[in-house]
């Protein structure tokens, strides 16, 4: 047995760098400053105070801002719910639990179709309500909701107040650092996934790569979102970030479409290697310019024009070059800004979403009767400790119902409370009963939020049991004003708790959230109705909104273990998306009315009889295809430029649709029993 975590170099303290340090005690120093202020103003429950600062501690100032703007509007809206709720209902049991059960279904429902602040906003309404609400159910004075309802959002305000001072005083990680220093790092990284892309062979590390690099431009979207709200910097700047995050999912596409057409090139020069090795490798130069590249491009340039296959590639690898230099260009321009700069990015519509409405109906139903079976069974049984229950199984189903893995994180929940349940008993009638005054109570409570903090750095595996156990122990030790002992009480709230966790856990496991595979195939739906729309004369979404919108549902299988489900997402996002860039061209190609203005019609229109929202029309499919090569030959022979031109376009909407031939078609049991 070794002894070496008894070392000072090995303990929690020892280990903890300057970084780590600063934010233990900046968020163990509010939570204590919220818990006082709290106390000193009387209230009758501050460990809310502690519980919310404990909430909005992250690293960085944006975080905190953000967050704490959400957690404000949030808490405000379920308080003005709770005082309308109760005040109407609270003297008739069944309708106040139908009403509450309505509004924390609605609540859940709202979250689920919006992302980050406005949905977190939505989540705090829902569950903020019910800690008002069902603690009155005891009560039989109506007059006390309000000064609970105001109670509570004074609790939450003093938390935020006092995390936001401590990240004045000891400042996080600069958000607007953080974002650019990653941006210019996807931005490098494009080069190695085109390296990677752009090989003769297929393996399956291709196809990781590129959802991988997917995820992780929206994940930047999230970065953008805190350096907006960190420094009036970025937020003068956010029309250029966010261009600049449309550019580079504009790359990854173009990425895919060159390896589409490499895939569908019988006989590609053997000199095109070591030229792609060379130009990715100057692309990569910070000093690289247009002419030197130009001079590169001209080794790759086709000397046959009537080869429209070389000459698709070719323009596709210029247009993806003079894009790259461009975003170095601005990413130069940003990193070298001054507050007062101004930038004038061409306008770029926000990234898209998507809402799985299926899902979020689903959810908000589930939250619906968990509440109510819970409140029937408080009802039944007159318990006291009831409301203790509900609010758990209330918190729990708002919080869980977008999680990609809810039984993982109901089990890390169960064992959290069973942890609190022990180490409060311990706090509260060991230590609590012997102390008469809260600066003595403070004394032991710092070094152990600061420790608790430092445990979560420096253990990611269980990061999520130490945030836990930080933000649900303010409400297991209940530091209340004037304090309480009472075992009983003790016992009943706790066992309480944990029962209503364990129902909202038992509904998730008789109303199971979607499996990976059905969202897959509403994914894929979604995208096919979206790209039979881009074929339609007026589209709804334009190029680049269809393009976010493509890359945000791949996104959301990111995580997903069914790797069929995954695969196939991808698939068909990155085939359509590709066959839509096409389509786009071919409509900005020409306006004139001549003959090959009518066969730029007719490819159109050869999309339209292979896809519907159902899937492909296989038969249809592959005469299309054999078209689209014949007309590719025929018109390479023709002696016009333009119509060369135009074959060259045509070819790349047939690489990009052939690889549909692998998809399944309507009927298969495959559509029925994987993934469509």
């Amino acid at each position: 047995m070794t002894l070496k975590w008894l070392e000072w170099r090995h303990s929690p303290w020892g280990k903890a760098t300057a970084g780590q340090w600063r934010y233990a005690l900046r968020n163990a120093i509010a939570m204590c400053l919220a818990l006082t202020i709290a106390y000193c103003l009387t209230l009758d429950e501050p460990y809310w105070a502690m519980t919310s600062a404990a909430v909005v501690s992250f690293p960085t100032v944006g975080g905190v801002i953000s967050k704490s703007l959400g957690r404000i509007a949030g808490s405000l809206l379920g308080a003005s719910a709770s005082l309308i709720i109760a005040g109407h209902a609270l003297n008739d049991p069944w309708l106040f639990t139908f009403a509450m059960a309505g509004w924390l279904g609605g609540c859940t429902w709202a979250a689920s179709h919006f992302q980050n602040n406005a949905a977190y906003a939505f989540q705090l309404a829902g569950y903020t309500a019910a800690i008002i609400a069902f603690s009155l159910i005891n009560t039989v004075d109506i007059t006390a909701l309000w000064d609970l309802a105001q109670a509570r959002v004074c609790e939450v305000i003093i938390g935020i107040l006092c995390g936001g001072l401590m990240m004045m005083v000891m400042p996080g990680t600069a958000d607007g650092n953080t974002f650019i220093s990653a941006l210019k790092n996807m931005h490098g990284r494009l080069l190695e996934h085109a390296s990677l892309l752009w090989q003769q062979d297929t393996t399956e590390a291709i196809r990781t790569a590129h959802e991988t690099v997917i995820g992780q431009i929206l994940t930047l979207n999230l970065l953008r979102i805190q350096a907006f709200w960190s420094h009036y910097r970025f937020r003068r700047q956010n029309n250029l970030l966010n261009y600049l995050l449309h550019q580079q999912l504009r790359m990854t596409s173009m990425i895919s479409s060159q390896r589409r057409m490499l895939v569908n090139w019988p006989q590609p020069p053997a000199t095109l290697w070591p030229a792609l090795k060379r130009l990715l490798d100057l692309l990569a130069d910070p000093r690289a310019d247009k002419l030197s590249v130009a001079r590169l491009l001209v080794e790759i340039a086709p000397t046959d024009q009537d080869d429209y296959r070389h000459r698709a590639f070719y323009q596709r690898l210029r247009a993806f070059c003079w894009i790259y230099l461009n975003n170095s260009r601005w990413l130069r321009d940003v990193e070298g800004a001054t507050p007062v700069s101004r930038f004038t990015p061409p306008k770029t519509a926000a990234l898209a979403r998507h809402t799985d409405n299926i899902e979020a109906l689903w959810s908000g139903l589930r939250t619906f009767c968990v509440i109510t079976l819970t409140g029937a069974w408080g009802i039944h049984t007159q318990w006291e400790a009831a409301s203790s229950a509900l609010s758990l199984a209330a918190i729990s189903c708002v919080l869980y119902s977008a999680s990609p893995a809810p039984f993982r994180s109901f089990s890390l929940l169960v064992r959290t409370l069973l942890w609190l349940t022990l180490f409060s008993f311990a706090v509260k009638f060991g230590l609590m009963v012997q102390i008469s005054e809260l600066w003595q109570f403070l004394l032991f409570l710092l070094p152990l939020l600061t420790t608790m903090q430092l445990m979560k750095l420096q253990q990611p595996k269980l990061a999520g049991l130490w945030g836990q156990l930080i933000v649900f122990m303010g409400s297991f030790i209940a530091v209340s004003n004037p304090p309480t002992y009472d075992f009983a009480d003790f016992l009943n709230d706790d066992l309480a708790k944990i029962l209503g966790v364990s129902l909202s856990w038992l509904a998730f496991a008789v109303l199971r959230p979607g499996s990976d595979t059905r969202k897959g195939r509403r994914h894929i739906r979604a995208i096919r109705r979206g790209f039979v729309d881009q074929l339609s004369r007026h589209p709804q979404h334009n190029e680049g909104q269809f393009e976010s919108l493509v890359y945000h549902h791949i996104s959301q299988l990111s995580g997903s273990k069914e790797e069929a489900a995954r695969r196939w997402l991808l698939r068909w996002g990155v085939v359509l998306l590709n066959c839509s860039h096409v389509v786009w061209q071919l409509r900005s190609w020409e306006t004139r009315s001549d003959p090959l203005s009518q066969v730029r019609d007719i490819a159109i229109s050869l999309l339209a009889n292979v896809m519907s929202d159902r899937g492909v029309q296989q038969r249809t499919l592959g005469a299309t295809l054999g078209e689209l090569q014949r007309i590719s030959d025929v018109l390479a022979r023709h002696h016009q430029q333009a119509a060369r031109d135009l074959a060259a376009l045509i070819w790349r909407l047939y690489c990009s649709l052939s690889q549909l031939e692998q998809a399944p078609p309507p009927g298969h049991p495959l559509m029925v029993k994987r993934v469509t």
